[in-house]
Protein backbone atom coordinates (compact mmCIF):
# COMPACT_ATOMS: atom_id res chain seq x y z
CA UNK A 1 0.00 0.00 0.00
CA UNK A 2 1.49 3.39 -1.10
CA UNK A 3 0.26 6.32 1.19
CA UNK A 4 1.00 9.70 -0.31
CA UNK A 5 0.19 13.35 0.95
CA UNK A 6 1.29 16.77 1.09
CA UNK A 7 0.61 20.10 3.39
CA UNK A 8 -0.13 22.81 1.38
CA UNK A 9 -0.38 26.66 2.57
CA UNK A 10 -1.95 28.96 0.24
CA UNK A 11 -2.52 32.23 2.16
CA UNK A 12 -3.08 35.68 0.84
CA UNK A 13 -1.24 38.83 1.83
CA UNK A 14 -4.00 40.31 3.54
CA UNK A 15 -4.55 37.02 5.47
CA UNK A 16 -0.80 36.88 6.18
CA UNK A 17 -1.34 40.79 7.59
CA UNK A 18 -4.42 39.83 10.06
CA UNK A 19 -2.50 37.12 11.17
CA UNK A 20 0.75 38.96 12.17
CA UNK A 21 -1.20 41.51 13.61
CA UNK A 22 -3.43 39.07 15.53
CA UNK A 23 -0.20 37.07 16.79
CA UNK A 24 1.34 40.55 17.91
CA UNK A 25 -2.06 41.91 20.01
CA UNK A 26 -1.79 38.87 22.15
CA UNK A 27 1.97 39.11 22.65
CA UNK A 28 1.34 42.54 23.56
CA UNK A 29 -1.64 40.97 26.01
CA UNK A 30 0.71 38.91 27.94
CA UNK A 31 2.83 41.71 28.67
CA UNK A 32 0.06 43.84 29.71
CA UNK A 33 -1.16 41.09 32.01
CA UNK A 34 2.57 41.70 33.42
CA UNK A 35 2.03 45.25 34.02
CA UNK A 36 -1.18 45.00 35.93
CA UNK A 37 0.58 42.05 38.34
CA UNK A 38 3.87 44.24 39.16
CA UNK A 39 1.62 45.15 42.53
CA UNK A 40 -0.23 41.66 43.33
CA UNK A 41 0.85 39.60 46.45
CA UNK A 42 2.59 36.23 44.85
CA UNK A 43 2.12 37.10 41.11
CA UNK A 44 4.52 35.37 39.18
CA UNK A 45 5.53 37.11 35.45
CA UNK A 46 4.77 35.23 32.16
CA UNK A 47 6.98 34.49 29.60
CA UNK A 48 5.53 34.07 25.74
CA UNK A 49 6.40 31.33 23.74
CA UNK A 50 6.05 30.52 20.19
CA UNK A 51 6.61 27.25 18.97
CA UNK A 52 7.27 25.89 15.20
CA UNK A 53 4.37 26.54 12.73
CA UNK A 54 3.34 29.89 13.89
CA UNK A 55 2.52 31.02 10.31
CA UNK A 56 0.76 28.29 9.90
CA UNK A 57 -1.53 27.80 13.07
CA UNK A 58 -1.25 31.65 14.35
CA UNK A 59 -1.86 32.40 17.75
CA UNK A 60 -2.27 28.49 18.66
CA UNK A 61 0.92 28.56 18.57
CA UNK A 62 1.58 30.88 21.52
CA UNK A 63 1.49 29.70 24.85
CA UNK A 64 2.83 31.37 28.11
CA UNK A 65 5.70 30.29 30.24
CA UNK A 66 5.66 31.04 34.17
CA UNK A 67 9.05 33.16 35.30
CA UNK A 68 9.84 31.13 38.89
CA UNK A 69 11.79 33.77 39.97
CA UNK A 70 11.50 34.97 43.55
CA UNK A 71 10.00 38.08 43.59
CA UNK A 72 10.60 41.59 46.03
CA UNK A 73 10.25 40.99 49.60
CA UNK A 74 8.19 43.37 51.42
CA UNK A 75 8.45 43.54 55.33
CA UNK A 76 4.37 43.69 56.33
CA UNK A 77 4.42 43.00 60.28
CA UNK A 78 1.84 40.57 60.49
CA UNK A 79 2.33 37.49 62.19
CA UNK A 80 0.53 35.71 59.48
CA UNK A 81 1.73 37.18 56.35
CA UNK A 82 4.60 34.14 54.81
CA UNK A 83 7.09 34.84 51.83
CA UNK A 84 8.97 32.24 50.45
CA UNK A 85 12.29 32.93 49.45
CA UNK A 86 12.89 30.06 47.33
CA UNK A 87 11.19 28.82 44.58
CA UNK A 88 8.60 26.69 45.16
CA UNK A 89 4.61 27.40 46.33
CA UNK A 90 2.11 27.41 49.23
CA UNK A 91 -0.61 24.63 49.31
CA UNK A 92 -4.25 25.59 49.75
CA UNK A 93 -7.28 23.01 49.58
CA UNK A 94 -10.44 25.44 47.83
CA UNK A 95 -14.17 24.29 48.61
CA UNK A 96 -14.55 22.19 45.30
CA UNK A 97 -11.74 19.96 47.01
CA UNK A 98 -9.10 20.91 44.33
CA UNK A 99 -5.68 21.80 45.68
CA UNK A 100 -4.80 25.31 44.24
CA UNK A 101 -0.51 26.61 44.33
CA UNK A 102 0.19 29.90 45.37
CA UNK A 103 2.99 31.85 46.49
CA UNK A 104 0.57 34.11 48.22
CA UNK A 105 1.16 34.13 51.90
CA UNK A 106 -1.54 36.55 53.28
CA UNK A 107 -2.99 34.23 55.93
CA UNK A 108 -5.21 34.15 58.57
CA UNK A 109 -7.25 32.44 61.52
CA UNK A 110 -10.89 31.67 61.83
CA UNK A 111 -12.78 30.87 64.94
CA UNK A 112 -12.02 27.22 65.06
CA UNK A 113 -7.95 28.03 64.86
CA UNK A 114 -7.93 26.84 61.22
CA UNK A 115 -4.85 28.16 59.29
CA UNK A 116 -6.65 30.25 55.98
CA UNK A 117 -5.86 31.65 52.96
CA UNK A 118 -7.01 35.03 51.19
CA UNK A 119 -10.59 33.80 50.39
CA UNK A 120 -11.21 30.91 53.38
CA UNK A 121 -8.94 28.27 51.42
CA UNK A 122 -7.16 25.52 54.02
CA UNK A 123 -3.51 26.13 54.25
CA UNK A 124 -2.63 22.30 53.88
CA UNK A 125 0.76 20.38 55.86
CA UNK A 126 3.44 18.79 53.80
CA UNK A 127 1.37 15.42 54.53
CA UNK A 128 -1.90 17.32 52.58
CA UNK A 129 -4.12 17.56 55.80
CA UNK A 130 -5.30 21.10 56.77
CA UNK A 131 -3.18 23.01 59.26
CA UNK A 132 -5.59 23.91 62.89
CA UNK A 133 -4.14 25.56 66.17
CA UNK A 134 -4.96 23.44 69.53
CA UNK A 135 -6.29 26.42 71.14
CA UNK A 136 -6.68 30.05 69.90
CA UNK A 137 -3.85 32.03 70.96
CA UNK A 138 -4.09 35.36 73.14
CA UNK A 139 -2.40 37.53 70.00
CA UNK A 140 -1.36 36.62 66.64
CA UNK A 141 2.77 37.75 68.43
CA UNK A 142 2.30 34.34 70.27
CA UNK A 143 2.48 32.26 66.27
CA UNK A 144 5.82 31.59 65.41
CA UNK A 145 6.95 30.04 61.82
CA UNK A 146 10.70 29.34 61.01
CA UNK A 147 12.62 29.20 57.79
CA UNK A 148 10.97 25.56 56.99
CA UNK A 149 7.51 26.20 57.56
CA UNK A 150 7.67 24.49 61.53
CA UNK A 151 4.34 26.36 62.98
CA UNK A 152 4.65 26.96 67.11
CA UNK A 153 2.18 28.37 69.66
CA UNK A 154 2.77 30.18 72.80
CA UNK A 155 1.31 27.88 75.83
CA UNK A 156 0.39 30.07 78.61
CA UNK A 157 0.29 27.13 80.55
CA UNK A 158 3.59 25.79 80.19
CA UNK A 159 5.21 29.32 79.21
CA UNK A 160 6.84 27.06 76.27
CA UNK A 161 6.67 27.18 72.47
CA UNK A 162 4.29 24.24 71.49
CA UNK A 163 4.96 22.73 68.06
CA UNK A 164 1.91 22.16 66.19
CA UNK A 165 2.74 21.40 62.01
CA UNK A 166 4.48 22.26 59.48
CA UNK A 167 3.13 24.19 56.56
CA UNK A 168 3.35 22.75 53.31
CA UNK A 169 5.81 24.11 50.81
CA UNK A 170 5.93 22.35 46.77
CA UNK A 171 7.40 22.53 43.91
CA UNK A 172 5.34 23.24 40.84
CA UNK A 173 5.47 19.25 39.76
CA UNK A 174 4.14 18.69 44.00
CA UNK A 175 7.45 17.00 44.95
CA UNK A 176 8.41 19.16 48.44
CA UNK A 177 10.76 21.74 49.20
CA UNK A 178 13.10 20.85 51.68
CA UNK A 179 14.86 24.47 51.90
CA UNK A 180 11.90 26.72 51.79
CA UNK A 181 13.25 29.82 53.56
CA UNK A 182 10.14 30.95 54.93
CA UNK A 183 9.71 34.31 56.29
CA UNK A 184 7.39 35.58 59.03
CA UNK A 185 6.01 39.62 58.88
CA UNK A 186 6.74 39.17 54.82
CA UNK A 187 5.12 39.08 51.76
CA UNK A 188 6.40 38.09 48.46
CA UNK A 189 5.35 40.78 45.36
CA UNK A 190 6.01 39.81 42.03
CA UNK A 191 8.91 39.64 39.89
CA UNK A 192 8.11 41.82 37.47
CA UNK A 193 10.22 44.49 35.97
CA UNK A 194 8.04 47.12 34.98
CA UNK A 195 11.64 48.72 32.28
CA UNK A 196 11.50 45.01 31.15
CA UNK A 197 8.57 44.69 29.84
CA UNK A 198 7.93 48.23 28.30
CA UNK A 199 11.09 47.56 26.47
CA UNK A 200 9.81 43.85 24.90
CA UNK A 201 7.11 45.45 24.08
CA UNK A 202 8.33 48.23 21.58
CA UNK A 203 8.89 45.97 18.85
CA UNK A 204 5.57 43.78 19.08
CA UNK A 205 4.11 47.71 18.60
CA UNK A 206 6.25 48.23 15.56
CA UNK A 207 5.63 45.02 14.13
CA UNK A 208 1.93 45.41 14.74
CA UNK A 209 1.91 49.13 13.36
CA UNK A 210 4.04 47.77 10.38
CA UNK A 211 1.75 44.87 9.83
CA UNK A 212 -1.72 47.34 9.62
CA UNK A 213 -0.08 49.77 7.29
CA UNK A 214 0.69 47.01 5.00
CA UNK A 215 -2.75 45.92 5.27
CA UNK A 216 -3.99 48.82 4.16
CA UNK A 217 -2.06 49.15 1.28
CA UNK A 218 -2.85 45.41 0.56
CA UNK A 219 -6.74 45.97 0.95
CA UNK A 220 -6.25 49.76 -1.44
CA UNK A 221 -5.10 47.60 -3.97
CA UNK A 222 -7.40 44.91 -3.93
CA UNK A 223 -10.04 47.46 -3.82
CA UNK A 224 -8.46 49.49 -6.87
CA UNK A 225 -8.48 46.39 -9.00
CA UNK A 226 -12.26 45.48 -8.31
CA UNK A 227 -13.16 49.09 -9.08
CA UNK A 228 -11.42 48.27 -12.58
CA UNK A 229 -12.65 45.04 -13.32
CA UNK A 230 -16.28 45.93 -12.47
CA UNK A 231 -15.42 49.19 -14.85
CA UNK A 232 -14.91 47.30 -17.17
Amino acid sequence: MLLQGTVSNVQSGLHDSIGAMHMQMELMAIGNKNVQGFDKVGYQRKDAVVSSFADVIGIHALSEAVDDKVGRIVETNQPLDLAITNKGYFQILNKDGSIELTRDGRFKLNEKGELLGLNDQKVLTQGGSAIQLPFMPESLNHLTIDRDGKLFIFNPKTRKMDFVDTIGVVAADGRAVLEPNIKQNCLEFSNVNLAQEFLEMLPYRKNFDANRQLFRLQNESLSTAIQQLGGS
